[in-house]
Parts: structure tokens; C-alpha cells; sequence
């Protein structure tokens, strides 16, 4: 089924994209087989729930160390130079932190089911437009510039979100992202989020609460 209305967005200034944390199987070319050893391979924790066994003892997943992203990118034949490897990293983890708070604020109608929601897994698909990106690209001649899908561990339940990356305009000199992050509609329980969502969406914007 298609992934169509309802998204929520989460607006974030930075200078790069988080397509770098799904991990990638091609063999390293470049400067991934030359690693720097002036990088640090230090790692953040972030505030993410994991529902798999975590190594860590906080449970919750550890964002890439500034030489596993260049690493990374460099799989990707993109590379960069080492200088921005700390800033990029920053900009990754601080999309990826306001990925999930959307995630939460969607799953905010589920707590009668589930307090505590967790990402089992995610999956980076910056070739993959989704159904919305389609139909917002033939009317705004816009397309993001990476996908993510993260599977979401609601209890028990799985619930797959697409999440949407696109440039927005920068302000102050900086880069703005714009987040659009809604759970896919692979059954009815998530189309029925969508459609009242929309409908908030709707009242918020044409019947304001009356004094």
C-alpha cells in the first residue's frame, strides 16, 4: 500500500544529510581504505530506544564515531574532506534526534497500547522516492535528497515510518533541513493515523477554536 497524506515535519539548520547511518555492504574504495588517524572514533549515545540487545547498558543506539562516517561516505564514493567530520556528525545525530521526536509525537496516540516505543531497525533508501515525494516533486518540482524507513518496535507491534529529508531555505547564512516523517501505510491501523492526523491538521488551519 502507498504512503501517501498526513506528514508531520520537523525543520533542523545544518550542512549535511543522515543517509550515512544505515550501513552499506559494498567493498571500501578510496580514501575508506586509507582511514585517517587524526579522526575520532569516539561515539555518541543518542535518545533512542533500541529494541534489540544493545551493547551499551542504556539501551538506546550509539550514533557513528566522526572516522565510521567518513568511512562510510567513502564506501558511498563520497568523500569528504576530514575538517567537516565532526560538524557532519553533529548535523546527523541532531536530524536523527528530531526524526524520532516526530516518530514519538505520531506514536503519542498509541500510549494506551504502548508507553514506551523503540526502533528495532532502519533502512536508508536515498534512490526510493516515496508515494508523497512523487506527488510533491510533480507539483513543487522539489525531491529530497535521502529516505529513511525506521521500523518501530510499539510493544510487540512492528510500524514502519518513512522518513523524507529535503534542503529547505537557509536562514542566517546556515542550511535549514526540513523533516517529513509519517508511518507508512502498511495496514489500517496506520492509515487511520493518517487520516486523523490530516483532520487535525485541518481543524488547526480552517476552525480555530472559538472564545
Amino acid at each position: 500500500m502507498s504512503d501517501s497524506n498526513s506528514p508531520t515535519s520537523s525543520r533542523g539548520a545544518g550542512v549535511f544529510n543522515s543517509s550515512s547511518t544505515s550501513s552499506s555492504s559494498s567493498s571500501p574504495s578510496g580514501a575508506a581504505s586509507c582511514p585517517s588517524e587524526s579522526l575520532s572514533t569516539d561515539r555518541e549515545l543518542s535518545s533512542i530506544p533500541r529494541a534489540t540487545p544493545s551493547i551499551t547498558p542504556e539501551e538506546v543506539w550509539e550514533y557513528p564515531s566522526p572516522q565510521q562516517f567518513y568511512n562510510a561516505l567513502a564506501r558511498k564514493n563520497m568523500p569528504a574532506p576530514e575538517k567537516y567530520m565532526d560538524v557532519m556528525v553533529d548535523i546527523h545525530n541532531f536530524l536523527n534526534e528530531g526524526a524520532w521526536n516526530e516518530v514519538l509525537k505520531w506514536e503519542g496516540r498509541h500510549r494506551g497500547e504502548c508507553l514506551e516505543p523503540r526502533l528495532l531497525r532502519l533502512q536508508g533508501r536515498p534512490r526510493d522516492l516515496s508515494p508523497l515525494a512523487r506527488i510533491s516533486g510533480w507539483f513543487h518540482g522539489v525531491k529530497p535528497f535521502d529516505r529513511h524507513d525506521w521500523y518501530v518496535d510499539r510493544c510487540g507491534k512492528q510500524v514502519r515510518y518513512v522518513i523524507d529529508y529535503y534542503e529547505g531555505t537557509p536562514e542566517n547564512d546556515m542550511p535549514v533541513f526540513n523533516l517529513v516523517v509519517r508511518p507508512a501505510i502498511d495496514d489500517f491501523g496506520s492509515l487511520t493515523d493518517r487520516a486523523k492526523q490530516l483532520w487535525d491538521n485541518a481543524k488547526a488551519k480552517y476552525l480555530p477554536e472559538t472564545k
